[in-house]
């Protein structure tokens, strides 16, 4: 069951409404973050047959290096789209801030209901994408990857977990959720192979043994 959390004083009104949008949320799918479905475990296998094995190199790497977050769709950032995207009743003032919903984080089993409880996930790491061959693409080419909402790249999670997460590969990090780690490394892989990236060969054992089980 999904676990509910609140990092705000509430007024007694406000921990009603929450506790009656968190029973609508236990009876509701749309609860579950909005990412696009990633390619099936099997097609999975064959794109990671195909990647480059490399040793992945750091140097030079700056985050400013991936501009976000860019517009998407009128006034609606990145980081605004996705947070629409993947939330519940989401409401957003005329600049596109969220004000309200709830959001739930399918890597730790976590809902929350205040956006900036909410980080948004470059499922590939911009450092790891570096690493694998983005430091040979123009900035416009790093934009794209860093704001791309059409393949299965941007999720919104715990803010927590993102950050403990940082800039690992599934060698060393995998979502706590076990039922979620099948989506995960499909969608890594898909991202992978879209943009031609490499993986290491600590990289290709995780990818490999976690998709041998979906």
């Amino acid at each position: 069951m999904p676990k509910f959390y609140a990092r705000r004083r509430l007024s007694i009104l406000g921990a009603l409404t929450g506790l009656l949008s968190s029973a609508a949320l236990l009876n509701s799918p749309s609860a579950s973050a909005a990412l696009p479905t990633p390619v099936s475990a099997a097609t999975a296998r064959g794109y990671l047959s195909h990647l480059t094995v490399a040793t992945e190199n750091r140097t030079g790497y700056k985050r400013d290096l991936f501009p976000t977050w860019i517009t998407i769709s009128g006034s609606c950032n990145t980081r605004e789209y996705i947070l629409k995207r993947d939330g519940t009743n989401v409401v957003t003032n005329s600049s596109c801030t969220a004000t309200s919903g709830s959001w739930y984080s399918p890597y730790d089993d976590a809902t929350w209901t205040a956006a900036s409880d909410v980080d948004i996930d470059h499922l590939v790491p911009l450092a790891e994408a570096w690493d694998s061959g983005a430091s040979k693409w123009t900035t416009a080419q790093r934009q794209g990857f860093a704001n791309d909402v059409t393949r299965p790249q941007l999720i919104a999670v715990t803010d927590n977990v993102n950050q403990a997460k940082g800039d690992q590969d599934p060698a060393t990090w995998m979502p706590s959720r076990t039922a979620y780690r099948c989506t995960y490394v499909r969608a890594w892989v898909q991202v992978k192979y879209y943009y031609n990236l490499s993986v290491d060969s600590a990289e290709k054992t995780a990818l490999t043994n976690y998709l041998a089980s979906c």
